[in-house]
């Protein structure tokens, strides 16, 4: 049950109708697992911790450099050469002590993936790079976790969340893994960090809506959500399952 002091804390979201107490629980007994600490992991982590989730797994092998500042919000001047995720537990624990977190300072490989997202109730896929985002979606669909994958460039993005054996997987879209160094980056083209920023926080918003409204219609499942935000595009575009996908069909 809720106490006092969350009752308080969280009050904003509890007196939202169809949220409640009972929406507050489910985040308070969820666990959710934070794929990258980045620009779009900075965001993601921000609020989810703000909302309450009880406890957040957060995967990063990466230290804290100069050039990650203009979008990593989680990170500071102090915190470089520091393992972001230590810098990023830091934070987040004088924001909320009354949520655990978890540290994985350490790559998803395909040999700890299934061990490290075991157990989580939902996935935030926020990393910078095609392999990490298909080995995330191919172990949840494994798994069977719901997740929520994004990405960004410049001054755009695409989002997609997934729940498995229900919707369109990343794998139905975009099939294969790209070559290594076939495909933009952000280190070599740019990102600015408002973008970043908005697609995090629109990732952690998918986590809520799935943990407490438990509607697939409220998510962006069979949906791909595009937004260039130079000139203010906003776009949804309707997806559909790969019946011979080699990951979440039926054959």
């Amino acid at each position: 049950m809720l106490n006092e002091k969350e009752k308080e804390k969280y009050n904003r979201q509890l007196i939202i109708p169809g949220f409640g107490s009972e929406g507050q629980q489910k985040l308070k007994s969820s666990k959710v697992l934070v794929v990258g600490l980045g620009g779009l992991g900075s965001g993601v982590l921000y609020y989810l911790a703000s909302a309450g989730i009880g406890t957040i797994g957060i995967v990063d092998k990466d230290n804290v450099e100069l050039s990650n500042l203009n979008r990593q919000i989680l990170h500071n001047e102090e915190n470089l050469n520091q393992s972001k995720t230590d810098s990023a537990s830091e934070k987040i624990q004088k924001m909320n002590k009354d949520i655990k977190i978890i540290p994985y300072n350490e790559p998803l490989t395909q040999e700890n993936a299934e061990d490290i997202l075991s157990g989580y109730d939902f996935v935030v896929e926020a990393s910078d790079n095609f392999e990490t985002k298909f080995l995330v979606n191919d172990f949840c669909i494994k798994l069977g976790i719901p997740f929520v994958i994004g990405g960004v460039l410049q001054f755009e993005g695409q989002l997609m969340t997934v729940l498995p054996g229900k919707s369109a997987c990343y794998r139905c879209i975009f099939k294969e893994l790209p070559e290594k160094g076939s495909y933009p980056t952000t280190d070599k083209e740019g990102i600015v960090g408002t973008v970043a920023g908005l697609f995090g926080v629109i990732e952690a918003n998918e986590t809520i809506k799935y943990i407490v409204f438990e509607d697939p219609e409220k998510l962006l499942t069979n949906k791909i959500l595009y937004i260039e935000l130079k000139s203010n595009n906003f776009e949804v575009y309707g997806i559909k399952r790969d019946e011979n996908c080699a990951i979440c069909s039926k054959k």
